[in-house]
């Protein structure tokens, strides 16, 4: 694929404040949807190499949000079976959890369980931070390591400036990306739709033009992709 093959396509992912389709990238590139699919994830892993080293400090908020696994109810009402329980789980369904700098930056990971979130959190957000999160429980070790605020949404969505507001707005714009254009998302790949959310969330108030530029640069800069390398021929 040439420079300006790739340059095409970074525009029109740019373009699309909330993700465009392998499908989609693939009519407007006239190539295969395979490649489509793989040029879409090589631009994703360059978006997500810019806070590859990143932390956050300051005022932080934590949250998660949970996606996959869908189980689909019986026909008859007698058949239908209570799919909270683990039990009639699918074993797919993750938690992408949010760390959003009050006007700063997105970080983004994928977990089991919001649980397991908590040693990469630490690592991520500096000590001396102020941690802004929900009433799940999976937050509580949180008060030992930081200034760590709730609020309880079955009470109100924001409590004198307690809040997870801002990391709730970047799921919204993640949910329509997942639903309302890739449809389906594999667990193996959350992540990289997460990042890339992240980043177009971050930098939503630049135009097209300095948006193109600054993924162009990290597309170049970034060097060969070794997850998606011969991808087609290692998943053959």
């Amino acid at each position: 694929m040439s420079f300006v093959d790739l340059l095409a396509a970074i525009c029109i992912v740019m373009n699309a404040a909330k993700g465009v389709s392998a499908l989609q990238l693939a009519r407007d590139l006239d190539c295969q949807a395979k490649t489509a699919f793989v040029l879409g994830h090589k631009i994703r892993e360059s978006l997500a190499s810019e806070m590859k080293a990143a932390n956050l400090f300051g005022e932080v908020e934590v949250d998660g949000a949970y996606f996959g696994g869908h189980i689909r109810p019986a026909n008859l009402a007698e058949e239908r079976v209570d799919r909270r329980l683990g039990k009639h789980q699918t074993g797919k369904r993750r938690v992408v959890v949010a760390m959003r700098e009050r006007k700063g930056r997105t970080l983004t990971a994928v977990f089991r369980s919001e649980d397991e979130s908590v040693p990469m959190i630490r690592t991520r957000v500096q000590a001396g931070s102020i941690v802004f999160a929900d009433e799940a429980s999976a937050w509580d070790t949180l008060h030992g390591w930081y200034t760590a605020k709730r609020i309880n949404h079955s009470i109100a969505f924001m409590d004198d400036g307690v809040c997870t507001n801002q990391a709730e707005s970047f799921f919204s714009r993640l949910r329509r990306m997942v639903g309302g254009q890739h449809h389906k998302v594999s667990a193996q790949y959350l992540h990289a739709y997460a990042a890339h959310a992240a980043w177009m969330e971050d930098h939503r108030r630049l135009d097209n033009g300095a948006l193109a530029n600054r993924a162009l640069g990290l597309a170049l800069g970034h060097g060969v992709s070794r997850n998606w390398k011969g991808y087609w021929q290692r998943a053959g």
